[in-house]
């Protein structure tokens, strides 16, 4: 039995990482997060902001109802109106959690909330207050603490624990502190507020300076319990503290720090590659823990290293974290036996029509690949995740029948697009435009007549070699609405068409 100290894992994916600009979700996506979230071993899941939106408010009742095993947490203003509004939200969750917070540094006072010391104090403990009258588990974050006066939070801090805070929760709001500063900070408080040991006290660091890990483990270090983190640290401006970064440094250098986390490292690859599909927000390659890079040698010095012995250039086995130890293990005539053995290796979990979908899908890119990849087979299944959570009727879905693409170097490119509408005849037209990929645009918008704006593009490859797969992302406004596609092909123009029409089919099951 370890006798290190065990910090709480607070992962606010589905709240503050939804607000990265584009990362929002639906309903099934955030409920399946959720549900990662738990098999991932996270502590408590802050699902949303119920108040900010209908939407919210529903993802936020939704997880509460249906996903058990961690704590689903709301978020909520120091007002009577967010509080209950959280609480109706959370009032069948399994375990339940109301997140109150109010702005307490000079600069909010002064320019947001136009309030004094005092004030900030009343309404800090009425909204406490209001909360413990729903539940006996109550987090408050005096928001922008690190640049609050230290003398004025412990105040503040003191007295949300008198009127019934569990935790309390100090946010590094802009991403302003450095390791020591927030070490110091910490340590302000255990020495200084009397009631400091009724309460957990938490650490929320964003990464606008590339330190929200460092300081969330220096915060630890001084006596913190919990840390609030997201998934390959998403979140507004340059993110949060990345859970998969934090929990590989506790239990890597495990030599150092005496506190781990319950974080079962073996689904953090999974986990992080569900949040980049469903998201849209791809992980860069050289991300630390869960980046494609993360564990691959290129100089001929490491490789050499590594093959005499493994710990000379890594300090973590990959398959620890989730990453496969092989690699090339499919082909075309692999069966559907081998591939679910391989999704289950890979860290995903299937119905048997999902693997089924997932299986026509991989025989038919076996026929034109000779080696299947596991990054071909993740995008496989995060393509089938992606249609699953964006069901629309069968008979009303846009499909690809086919096109022509002519292309001459000096000439401009023209395509020939031809598309149907569930049971409908098909329809082709003909468009012309600056290159392939905007000729195929337009002739989508042709066919469809919907008049679409791109606001982000990308294609990458989803493994080695000259006949990779391309994966492309789009996202689309309509008539001020976001949404996303994404389609898989291993010729770049047809994944596009796809990725356009995905998203076309959203709106449609919108309307």
């Amino acid at each position: 039995m370890s006798d290190k100290r065990m910090i709480r894992i607070f992962d606010t994916t589905l709240r503050d990482g939804e607000q990265s600009p584009g990362a929002s979700m639906n309903l099934n996506e955030k409920v399946e997060i959720a549900q990662a979230l738990v098999a991932l071993g996270v502590d408590i899941i802050e699902a949303g902001f119920p108040i900010a939106s209908p939407g919210d408010f529903e993802s936020v009742s939704e997880i509460a109802k249906t996903v058990r095993g961690s704590v689903i947490c709301g978020l909520a203003r120091c007002n009577e109106k967010d509080i209950d509004r959280a609480w109706e939200a959370l009032k069948h969750a399994e375990q339940a959690r109301i997140h109150v917070f109010l702005a307490t540094s000079a600069i909010h006072r002064e320019f947001k909330l136009k309030m004094t010391q005092e004030e900030i104090i009343e309404r800090a403990v009425k909204g406490v207050q209001r909360a413990v009258g729903y539940c006996d588990d109550i987090e408050f974050s005096p928001e922008d603490a690190v640049r609050t006066e230290k003398n004025f939070l412990c105040r503040v801090v003191e007295a949300a624990i008198d009127a019934g805070a569990t935790t309390v929760n100090i946010p590094d709001t802009v991403g302003y502190a450095t390791p020591k500063h927030m070490g110091e900070v910490i340590a302000h408080l255990k020495n200084n507020v009397p009631n400091i040991d009724k309460a957990v006290i938490s650490i929320h660091c964003h990464n606008d300076l590339g330190m929200a890990v460092a300081n969330s483990l220096a915060a630890v270090e001084e006596g913190a319990g919990q840390i609030e983190c997201t998934i390959n640290g998403i979140g507004e401006r340059a993110g949060n503290c990345s859970l998969e970064e934090v929990t590989m440094a506790m239990r890597t250098r495990g030599d150092y720090y005496d506190f781990d986390s319950n974080i079962q490292s073996q689904k953090l690859v999974p986990t992080s590659r569900l949040v980049s599909s469903i998201t849209g927000l791809q992980v860069q390659r050289n991300k630390a823990i869960v980046g494609r890079n993360a564990f691959a040698h290129e100089a001929g010095i490491h490789q050499d290293g590594m093959l005499k012995e493994r710990s000379t250039y890594e300090i973590m086995r990959p398959e620890d974290v989730g990453f496969a130890k092989t690699d090339l293990v499919l082909g075309k005539h692999s069966g559907r036996a081998a591939l679910a053995d391989r999704v289950k290796t890979l860290g995903y979990s299937l119905t048997g029509e999902q693997l089924q979908h997932v299986f026509d899908r991989f025989k038919h890119l076996a026929d034109k690949k000779k080696e299947i990849y596991d990054d071909d087979i993740v995008a496989l299944i995060q393509q089938q995740l992606h249609t699953d959570n964006h069901q629309v009727e069968e008979e009303n879905q846009w499909e690809l029948v086919s096109f022509k693409l002519q292309t001459e170097t000096g000439k401009t490119p023209k395509v020939e697009m031809t598309l149907k509408k569930g049971n409908e005849e098909t329809t082709t037209e003909v468009t012309d435009g600056d290159g392939p990929i905007d000729a195929g645009f337009l002739a989508v918008e042709k066919v469809t007549g919907y008049n679409l704006k791109c606001r982000d593009f990308s294609v990458r490859s989803t493994s080695l070699g000259h006949d990779a797969m391309g994966e492309v992302n789009v996202e689309i406004d309509h008539s001020g609405h976001l949404y996303r596609g994404r389609g898989l092909s291993t010729d770049t123009l047809k994944a596009t068409v796809l990725a356009i029409l995905s998203t076309i089919n959203q709106i449609e099951s919108d309307q």
